[in-house]
């Protein structure tokens, strides 16, 4: 592992190094990691922006959708100017002016299977920023097929919830499809453009998936693997769940009938970011 640091960095990241926990190694694996980030919207704002104040070495961005003037309530790395623009795009900008270590490869296009179980594998664990059912399902599953962490939040008006599933790991780590066997009904669920979200939960909820993926890439503390984080804001009250392995899970159970990503053959609406 690379522990050469320019004075820069070191100034950079003092207050990591400082940490007995992070120090000059954690930082280094911080450097080293390559994270993709599903959605440049209300959660991958803040995701994009503490991963890379952090130093992720390299973080990749895919969005096909453009930013209009609704968006700029809670999806604060893009700005007026920026209307029109595409988000993955924008957010690079963004990032690049932050810290300019941060390598960011931008994907502005649609997310599908055959995308994803092509470059997934290019990097180290995947962050579901989405707003759709299609999206969520397609990550959870390449994933799981594919060895690599999902770390996913989920955000509705005043509403939050967050876990990470290593199901590839084996027992006892949960798949996603453990919590939800199967996409529900289309608009059963609605999305945040229907009912509603307070600016602030995705900013919160953003940097909770932030601080899991530097805890996973770093292995310190205890990670949300076989936990659901609850967070109600109205209340301000937090709750965790957790989750069990299921036996009879068709992704990860003992007798799955899910090896490929062939139910994915549409393309999933990655525009839809939270």
């Amino acid at each position: 592992m690379d522990l050469d640091f320019s004075e820069a960095e070191i100034r950079r990241y003092s207050r990591h190094i400082l940490l007995e926990e992070v120090g000059a190694i954690g930082q280094a694996k911080l450097r080293q990691a390559r994270v993709l980030l599903v959605g440049a919207g209300g959660l991958g704002s803040p995701l994009g922006l503490y991963l890379a104040a952090a130093g992720i070495g390299k973080l990749g961005l895919i969005d096909d959708d453009r930013l209009e003037l609704s968006n700029l309530q809670r999806q604060v790395i893009h700005d007026t100017g920026r209307i029109g623009r595409n988000k993955a795009e924008s957010a690079a900008e963004t990032i690049a002016r932050l810290n300019p270590e941060t390598q960011v490869e931008v994907h502005a296009r649609r997310l599908d299977a055959e995308w994803a179980w092509a470059n997934i594998p290019n990097y180290d664990l995947v962050c579901d920023g989405t707003d759709n059912f299609a999206t969520r399902f397609l990550l959870g599953d390449a994933c799981h097929l594919l060895g690599r962490p999902l770390v996913s939040a989920a955000v509705l008006r005043f509403e939050g919830q967050l876990s990470v599933f290593r199901g590839h790991e084996g027992a006892p780590h949960p798949c996603h499809r453990c919590l939800h066997p199967e996409p529900p009904p289309d608009g059963l669920v609605p999305t945040c453009s229907e009912a509603g979200v307070l600016g602030a939960v995705t900013g919160v909820m953003g940097t909770l998936q932030a601080t899991e993926v530097l805890k996973l890439v770093m292995g310190i503390g205890e990670g949300l693997s076989g936990r659901l984080l609850l967070w109600d804001a109205l209340d301000m009250r937090f709750r965790t769940v957790k989750l069990r392995r299921d036996p009879a899970c068709a992704l990860c159970g003992d007798h799955p009938t899910i090896h490929d990503l062939s139910a994915h053959a549409s393309p999933a609406a990655t525009a839809c970011a939270v």
